[in-house]
């Protein structure tokens, strides 16, 4: 197969490229009144503005000539068809089903998911109604005040960041809390806020057998116990969402109350399947099906506009853009409001953990750069710790700023002055200030010419750098749920260009593997001398440190 820098369309890009690296935004703009026009999309619930990247129609074009190059399109079909796409593993990358609100059918080995999928989800309605409406009760008979999610990965990220993001509609006496690091202190800080007559624990591992959620399933029984005393209790306090029905039953849960899901669904895109059990008993499940609704919603989109006027490709292709022809090694992703403050994390797993990879299709190194670091903050925050590299840096940091044109908690004037940051960075990323401009700041300022030479070159922004704005009229669960689809379809395309698997981990896996091999050594009396020096000394130090 024709890798991707070897492809007519690529080699063009660089060719373009190198003619566009020498144009300045503020240009652009000051010689096409209408370039913002051509360069928005709305979309549902979304508006896309990506007018303040350094490209022009040529560009584009040039871009999806790549996208239709690298089969894009027939991709995307497979995907939708239930096809195993993810190939180290044999597996189809079915979440779009899991918010196939249309019902159509979906295929997997000449079965439709549907049915299953549905089942589950009644299940999940059923059981989140329980709890909510007072029908689910404790040991003591008293009802649920606290729902604790127990995961790892995309079981703990995804619904943490929804369950943040969704606050709105969330109940004060029905809260959520999340415990996904195995630092003991992070269970137990969070074992003291709640009380065992009135808390609900969800295990969520596919496999039941993930280090990290088990050791704190464990603690919190344990700590469970100590109050309640029967074993037969830990059926009231705690459900699971997983496939092992076995090891399930053995930890104590009825198996009625473990909710499934399937190998099709990867963790890092599983918040849409039984692990978003955490979403619906916190904001309700009807609030859990318009997040699905918009997902499916994104999901149509994707799949049937037009590349030119797709926004997870556009947003997908101007990423290659600056990674692979300007050589930006990172993006950064900028929430404007407190609730999505949690989505820089989310997205980083979704965007590294997929196209973090170095081997392509045909098992072959790649020659390229394939996924970019992400990274972000929410702001104004961020304006005041490292937005300052993005202005005056020497690193070219693509932005996606994100926002709703309203606030659920108005508060005088305050949501307007956090919209009006969010535009003042973007337009100072775009123009920057030039020294001239600066000096002439300065004489009418009354600053003498000595200090200006000393201090202007200091002052000057370099400007130039890309944006896009990302825009919901309202943080509603059916908004949410198309921004979270939009990027997972970016990530999936990016992931095609590069000819990469997307949907497998094994890095994460190797680490897995080596952290069992190390802990039983650690724990071990014996002295370690098969790792490597760092390592055996590493654990000899640490044993020295542990209080006896």
């Amino acid at each position: 197969m024709t890798r991707p820098i070897h492809r007519q369309a690529w080699k063009s890009l660089e060719r373009h490229a190198s003619m566009m690296r020498k144009v300045r935004m503020r240009d652009l703009f000051n010689n096409d009144p209408q370039r913002f026009e051509r360069f928005s999309l709305q979309v549902g619930e979304l508006f896309l503005d990506y007018s303040k990247n350094i490209m022009i129609d040529k560009t584009m074009s040039k871009l999806m000539d790549l996208a239709r190059a690298s089969k894009v399109e027939e991709w995307r079909a497979k995907m939708f068809a239930g096809e195993k796409i993810n190939f180290t593993e044999n597996r189809a990358v079915l979440h779009v089903a899991l918010r196939n609100r249309a019902n159509t059918p979906i295929y997997v080995d000449g079965e439709d998911v549907m049915p299953k999928v549905n089942a589950v989800l009644e299940r999940m309605r059923r059981f989140s109604e329980a709890v909510r409406e007072g029908q689910w009760l404790g040991y003591t008979g008293k009802r649920i005040t606290d729902v604790v999610n127990l995961g790892v990965g995309g079981s703990d990220l995804g619904p943490k960041m929804v369950c943040e993001a969704l606050a709105s509609y969330a109940r004060s006496d029905l809260r959520a809390h999340f415990v996904s690091n195995v630092a003991p202190s992070d269970i137990v800080s969070t074992l003291k806020k709640v009380d065992p007559e009135t808390t609900l624990f969800i295990v969520a591992s596919k496999t039941f057998t993930t280090q990290e959620t088990l050791a704190n399933a464990h603690t919190a029984k344990r700590w469970f116990l100590e109050h309640a005393k029967d074993e037969a209790h830990v059926s009231r306090h705690f459900v699971a969402v997983s496939t092992n029905a076995e090891a399930v039953r053995a930890f104590g849960i009825d198996t009625e109350n473990m909710f499934e899901f399937w190998d099709w669904v990867g963790g890092r895109y599983s918040l849409w399947s039984a692990i978003g059990l955490s979403i619906a008993v916190h904001v309700g499940f009807e609030h859990f099906e318009q997040l699905l609704s918009g997902a499916h919603a994104m999901d149509q989109h994707f799949l049937h506009a037009p590349l030119e006027q797709n926004m997870p490709v556009i947003l997908a292709m101007l990423g290659i853009w600056y990674a692979n022809f300007f050589g930006a090694e990172s993006y950064a992703v900028l929430p404007y409001g407190t609730r999505l403050r949690s989505l820089p994390a989310y997205l980083q797993q979704a965007d590294m953990e997929s196209n973090g990879k170095s081997v392509d299709r045909d098992s072959q190194w790649v020659d390229y750069n394939t996924g970019p670091i992400l990274w972000g903050g929410h702001g104004t925050n961020g304006q005041h710790a490292f937005f300052e590299l993005l202005h005056q840096g020497t690193r070219l940091v693509p932005c996606d700023f994100i926002a709703a044109a309203n606030t659920h908690n108005p508060a005088g004037h305050q949501h307007a002055i956090l919209l009006s940051h969010m535009l003042a960075q973007t337009r100072a990323l775009m123009l920057g200030r030039t020294l001239a401009e600066v000096e002439l700041e300065m004489r009418e300022q009354g600053v003498d010419e000595a200090t200006i030479r000393r201090l202007a070159p200091h002052k000057v922004i370099p400007g130039n750098k890309p944006s896009n704005v990302i825009l919901m009229r309202d943080h509603t669960p059916f908004s949410l749920g198309m921004l979270i689809a939009l990027y997972e379809h970016k990530i999936f395309v990016q992931g095609i260009v590069w000819r990469i698997n997307s949907f497998d981990q094994w890095g994460v896996e190797l680490g897995k593997q080596m952290a069992s091999s190390i802990l039983s050594r650690l724990l071990a009396d014996e002295p370690v001398s098969e790792y490597d020096s760092s390592t055996n000394n590493l654990i000899r130090v640490i044993k020295g440190m542990m209080h006896p």
